[in-house]
């Protein structure tokens, strides 16, 4: 198992570089950045910006270096920490992101973890009880759940909350908290808040991940030893969890890896409909307004939840199935 971990940590590291300087050439890529940007809407309002600042400016973040001295410029930085200075936020981009990517992988996890729980004993239910009523009703609800977008679904949960529910779920905190410092009851406060984007946010992964939990143990239902654990006498509970659910939970595994960067995805519309300070409206904010550093960083970050989770995926497949580890 050893081995097997040295040998996807090895794998991630690469291709994070490589992602790296994917990421450096494509923000890069497009005409103007965020100080041509800034300096221009200085003019615009009838200032004036001085040639000599405009090329001392320029000169102190490299502007008009070559791809490969801005990119190890800016590489050498992200590996001290230092992630450079976001010139539409104006502030450090380290800042930025710490502020923001608790929020988000709080969310995207509190959502993954309602979307299993959910998921796994409703699409046990619904493979062993097959064409019933329950089964095409669970059906139903996961063919809505698919379909409705999440900013649909956000705009109506916040609509229903305020209107006849009288609770404020704009935010992840109350008025008297959002500037406050941590407390026990600001940490309630957060949890009082944080389930409505949670709930929002697992709806459309709820949905598919029991699609493909009920597809898998039918299949695995078939299969010769769960016949054979049958005829021995073992009570149906135990085939089902113990032999049946065990090798039908493989795809939602491998799934992990996929489902923390959709998640994001997710997490992004929803934030911005309700206002939350995460980093999907933040990388939005940066890719409009072309900020350079803070837009390249968010994107090797993002791409890094993405080896995680994949990470994570291998090493739970591993010690389902030891098959995995022999194999690689």
């Amino acid at each position: 198992m050893i081995g097997f971990i040295i040998r996807r940590l090895l794998y991630g590291v690469i291709t994070l570089l490589i992602i790296s300087v994917a990421s450096f050439l494509m923000v890069q890529a497009p005409p103007g950045n965020a100080l041509t940007a800034e300096i221009q809407q200085l003019q615009s309002r009838g200032g004036t910006v001085p040639q000599e600042q405009i090329t001392a400016l320029e000169a102190r973040y490299g502007l008009n270096d070559s791809f490969v001295t801005q990119y190890w410029k800016w590489a050498g930085g992200f590996a001290r920490g230092d992630l450079g200075y976001s010139f539409s936020q104006k502030e450090e981009v380290a800042d930025l992101i710490s502020g923001r990517l608790g929020y988000s992988i709080m969310l995207s996890f509190g959502a993954l973890m309602i979307a299993w729980l959910i998921a796994i004993p409703v699409g046990v239910y619904s493979a062993t009880h097959r064409y019933s009523l329950p089964d095409n009703l669970v059906t139903s609800v996961q063919f809505i759940g698919v379909a409705i977008p999440e900013f649909l679904l956000a705009l109506i949960i916040l609509v229903i909350a305020s209107r006849w529910l009288n609770l404020d779920v704009g935010g992840l905190f109350s008025r008297d908290y959002v500037n406050a410092p941590w407390s026990f009851g600001k940490f309630t406060d957060l949890l009082s808040h944080a389930w409505v984007p949670m709930v929002i946010i697992a709806a459309g992964g709820t949905a598919g991940l029991t699609r493909v939990m009920r597809a898998n143990l039918l299949d695995v239902l078939n299969q010769q030893y769960i016949q054979t654990a049958r005829a021995k006498g073992v009570i149906e509970r135990r085939v089902i969890w113990k032999h049946a659910v065990r090798n039908a939970f493989h795809p939602l595994v491998m799934a992990l890896g996929g489902v923390l960067p959709a998640l994001i995805g997710g997490e992004a519309i929803v934030s911005v409909v309700l206002n939350l300070p995460t980093i999907g409206p933040l990388f939005l904010t940066s890719l409009t307004e072309q900020d350079l550093y803070l837009s390249a960083s968010l994107l090797v970050v993002l791409s890094g939840l993405l080896i995680v989770g994949n990470l994570l995926a291998d090493l739970a497949l591993g010690w389902l199935d030891p098959r995995v580890r022999a194999v690689d």
